[in-house]
C-alpha cells in the first residue's frame, strides 16, 4: 500500500491514516475483530462495533485480495480533529467472485494524539460497501451467498429464496455454474448508498442486478442488490419470482449487456415464470388493465418505459415477458434462448429474428400487440 505524496490540507496526517488503513487490512485478511477494534477512536463505542462487524463480516463472507489505499482528503480538519478523505478499496468473495472489485469509497479518521483513527466507512457521494458498513447475518450454500443487514429470521428467508432461484435458472440454463451473490441492506436508502444512487432511485423496485463497482468491466462481481422496502411487501410467490429473476440476469451477464431492455427483462421473467402456476390475469393484470384503457402500445418498450421511476413500470415489465412468452410459443423456448444469446453477443436483433423465428421486429411487433388486444378482451 503506498503513503500519499501529495500536499495535505493543515492538520491532516495522510501518512498516519495510511497505517491505520493498512492495519485494518490486516485484521480483515485475518478475520480478527479484536485487532479491527483496537483502530477506533478512544471511548468511541459505535466505531469500535462497525470496525469489528467489518473484520467478522469479512471471514463469514471469506474476503480476499482486500486492499486500501489512501487517495486524497474531502475538505479540512473539523474541531474535534476528524476529517474524511477518498480510498480505493479492492476484494473479492471467494467461491463466486472470479475478479475482485474495485471501489472509491470515503473512510473518516480522527487524529488522536500522536496517531490517526478511523471513524467508518461510507457516504460523501460515493458507494459504500454494505459488508464495510454495517453487522451482517450471512449465509453462503456452493451456489449461492447471502448478506442481510437483518434478523436472523430475515437472513433465513431471503437465502431460501437464493437458493431456490438457482434451479429455475437452471432449468432453462444448464451451462449456468458460477453462483449467486445477494446483498440485503437494511432499507432502501441504505440500498441508495450502497449504490450510491440519487435518493429515491430505486424506490419502486424491488431489487437490481449491477456490477458491485458499478463499471462495465467485464470481469467485474455482478450480485443482486434488494430494496427491502418493496421486496418485504411482496407475497411469497411474487417475492421468488423477483429472486428469480434477478438471478437470470446474473446467469446471462445482463448487467454489462447492451440488448434491447424488452428481450433482457422480458426473457428474465420468462425464466422466472416458466413453471409457476398464475393465471395470466395475475401475471398480467397491469397490461391487460392498460390496454383495456388506452389500447396496445404502438412499439416494443424501450429504454425509457424502463425507467426506474416511470408510471405504468410493472406493465412494461408483463408487455415485455408476454413478447418473450410470444417468441417461445412460435418457435420454441431453445430458439428464445438461442435469440437471447445471439443478440447478447452483438447479432442485431432483427437479423437473430428472423434466423430464429422466421419474423421481423415489425411483424414481431404486430403479433405482439394482437395478443395484448386479445387479452384485454
Amino acid at each position: 500500500m503506498a503513503t500519499p505524496t501529495h500536499r495535505s490540507a493543515p492538520g491532516v496526517q495522510p501518512s498516519e491514516a495510511a497505517t491505520a488503513l493498512q492495519h485494518l487490512e490486516h485484521a480483515v485478511d485475518d478475520g480478527d475483530p479484536a485487532a479491527a477494534r483496537a483502530l477506533a477512536p478512544s471511548g468511541d463505542d459505535h466505531a469500535r462495533s462497525l470496525l469489528g462487524a467489518v473484520a467478522a463480516n469479512a471471514r463469514a463472507l471469506r474476503v480476499r485480495d482486500f486492499t486500501l489505499r489512501y487517495v486524497d482528503e474531502e475538505g479540512g480538519v473539523a474541531d474535534d480533529g476528524s476529517w474524511s478523505a477518498a480510498v480505493d478499496a479492492t476484494w473479492r468473495f471467494a467461491g463466486f467472485d472470479r475478479q475482485p472489485a474495485h471501489v472509491e469509497m470515503t473512510v473518516r479518521f480522527v487524529t488522536q494524539g500522536d496517531h490517526v483513527a478511523l471513524e467508518g466507512v461510507g457516504g460523501g457521494g460515493r458507494r459504500s460497501p454494505l459488508w464495510m458498513t454495517t453487522a451482517l447475518q450471512v449465509r453462503r450454500t456452493p451456489s449461492t451467498l447471502v448478506m442481510v443487514a437483518g434478523s436472523v429470521h430475515e437472513a433465513d428467508a431471503y437465502a431460501r429464496r437464493a437458493t431456490t432461484a438457482v434451479p429455475v435458472v437452471r432449468r432453462v440454463l444448464p451451462q449456468w455454474h458460477s453462483g449467486l451473490v445477494v446483498e440485503v441492506p437494511s432499507s432502501g436508502q441504505a440500498l441508495d448508498s450502497t449504490l450510491d444512487a440519487d435518493p429515491g432511485e430505486y424506490a419502486n423496485i424491488a431489487a437490481v442486478t449491477s456490477t458491485v463497482d458499478g463499471s462495465g468491466a467485464a470481469g467485474a462481481p455482478v450480485h443482486v442488490f434488494v430494496n427491502p422496502d418493496v421486496f418485504d411487501s411482496l407475497r411469497p410467490q411474487g417475492a421468488q419470482v423477483v429472486m428469480s429473476h434477478e438471478a437470470v440476469h446474473v446467469a446471462t451477464g445482463a448487467a454489462t449487456s447492451s440488448m434491447p431492455l424488452w428481450l433482457l427483462e422480458g426473457f428474465a421473467d420468462y425464466v422466472a415464470l416458466r413453471d409457476v402456476d398464475l393465471p395470466i390475469t395475475t401475471t398480467a393484470g397491469q397490461i391487460i388493465k392498460r390496454v383495456r384503457r388506452d389500447g396496445p402500445p404502438a412499439h416494443l418498450p424501450g429504454a425509457a418505459e424502463f425507467g426506474t421511476t416511470t408510471t405504468h413500470l410493472g406493465a412494461t415489465y408483463e408487455s415485455a415477458w408476454l413478447a418473450c412468452r410470444l417468441l417461445a410459443r412460435t418457435g420454441g423456448e431453445a430458439a428464445l434462448v438461442h435469440l437471447y444469446e445471439r443478440v447478447d453477443h452483438g447479432t442485431p436483433l432483427g437479423v437473430a429474428l428472423k434466423s430464429s423465428f422466421g419474423l421481423g421486429v415489425g411483424e414481431l411487433t404486430q403479433r405482439w400487440r394482437q395478443g395484448l388486444s386479445d387479452l384485454a378482451s
